[in-house]
């Protein structure tokens, strides 16, 4: 990571030859982490000084915003050569953003092995192993011995994206087996490949969604994953990298989705349009779902006049049941991400939930019996058992609810996140009061009675 000392370092060279000699020594991803970080009309600046080689690579660690600019500045040949040179994923992703006027350019301009590749990639839905995958591989025949597959590799497998497995197939490209870089390496040259290869394949459809793609990897511990076709066909292979990216794509996605950000994809630098688009149309559906919650209020206005006290209470009622909610959606909605838990395990969980939420409940609840008895006059103490009484069977709503929602939208394959921070805490609200304001009109009529 290129630490802040480094970058004044260097933006603090004059000269242009200092400069380029810097960047061209740099690891690629700090050479792209800098030329992101300088002012657009600098950035095509730098970038020409690295060297076709390094610019290749630096050019797969920019942002999506700066790659598609320096596609614009630099000149067509530039870009041609650059976008030659990537992987097959990644020149997909950057066509995924890029306008499709300049990807039917540059499409035309690739060779015809990484037009078809690319046309390969780009074939396949969003979010699947399909659209993630490289058709980068090493290949072997299974006829193959141990000496004659090390040579293969040697000559003809160099630009290859992973050489640590290789894939075995027959004529028609269906997978038989895979074989470690150390299995060849350790073992004697007329070894046949064949008696190598692993008796089970742990391999993923192209239609798998890339966050099963990555708990399958995060459990066999595997490098690299092999992505077949409907007739078991190797079409290409997700890389541990790759993983990397889809985790870390999946986790925003959720945390963003539950504080109610529309499509969970914000980055903190993105523009403020494209911040106002993200979050206000949320924000405005709260404001109709907290009218929901604020009505519920509304017939008790009188309640609320006769006993001030309440007005104290209920920001705290509100808060505690939303915070107990938001703590089971939160654990809910991540052991669903991660495969820790199906839908098949609802009462499971819901068991858990419950029998952690008695505890909280009881604690919760007579605490704000305590405090409104403090607070409360002489003549609304009474007040405080109700208080007591509805925070507890809040807290075991709100711990149910948080458990329940998310599970029954994974059941009926939605996202669980859709279930978000905002939307949890009004409906919570919306119960809260109503029971606690009609529980304590009803004891007043009483008491007046």
């Amino acid at each position: 990571m290129l630490t802040q000392d480094r970058r004044e370092a260097l933006m603090s060279i004059q000269g242009f030859a200092s400069l380029k000699s810097e960047l061209n020594h740099m690891n690629p991803a700090d050479a792209g982490d800098y030329i992101s970080s300088l002012p657009s009309k600098e950035q095509a600046i730098a970038f020409r000084l690295l060297t076709k080689v390094s610019a290749a690579l630096v050019f797969e660690y920019l942002p999506a915003e700066v790659q598609e600019s320096l596609t614009e500045s630099l000149h067509a040949r530039e870009v041609q050569a650059i976008v030659e040179q990537m992987s097959p994923d990644d020149r997909a992703e950057l066509f995924d953003e890029l306008p499709a006027r300049v990807v039917k350019r540059l499409l035309t301009q690739l060779s015809a092995t990484e037009r078809e590749a690319t046309a390969l990639i780009l074939g396949y839905p969003e979010r699947t192993a399909g659209r993630v995958m490289t058709t980068e591989y090493v290949r072997l025949r299974s006829d193959l011995t141990v000496a004659q597959a090390i040579e293969k590799i040697r000559k003809l497998d160099r630009d290859k994206e992973t050489i640590y497995y290789a894939y075995l197939t027959d004529a028609e490209r269906q997978l038989l087996g895979v074989v470690s870089l150390r299995q060849l390496l350790f073992a004697e040259a007329d070894t046949p490949v064949q008696s190598l290869a692993r008796d089970t394949i742990i391999s993923v459809p192209t239609l798998a969604p890339q966050e099963e793609v990555a708990r399958v990897m995060k459990r066999y511990d595997l490098l690299a994953i092999p992505v077949v076709d409907k007739e078991g066909r190797l079409v290409g292979i997700v890389t541990v990298d790759d993983v990397v990216d889809i985790l870390e794509e999946e986790a925003t996605e959720d945390i963003q989705k539950l504080s109610g950000i529309s499509g969970g994809d914000e980055e903190a630098l993105a523009p403020p349009l494209i911040t106002v688009q993200k979050r206000l149309p949320w924000l405005l559906g709260n404001v109709l779902l907290y009218i929901a919650a604020a009505s519920s209020i509304a017939p008790f206005q009188g309640t609320i006049s006769s006993i001030p006290v309440l007005a104290v209470v209920m920001p705290i009622l509100s808060n505690t049941s939303g915070n107990v909610g938001i703590q089971a959606l939160s654990v809910t909605v991540r052991g669903l991400a991660v495969g820790e838990v199906s839908p098949l395990d609802v009462f499971k969980i819901l068991r858990k939930e419950i029998l952690a939420g008695l505890i909280n409940a009881l604690a919760l609840g007579l605490a704000l019996g305590i405090l409104t008895l403090l607070w409360a006059s002489s003549s609304e103490r009474w007040v405080g058992i109700v208080a007591g009484i509805v925070m507890a069977v809040n807290v075991m709503i709100a711990a149910s609810f948080g458990t329940m929602l998310p599970m029954v939208l994974k059941r009926f394959k939605q996202d669980p996140a859709l279930v978000s921070g905002p939307l949890m805490t009004t409906l919570l609200d919306t119960v809260g009061f109503l029971s606690f304001l009609g529980l304590t009109s009803f004891f007043l009529v009483h008491f007046k009675g």
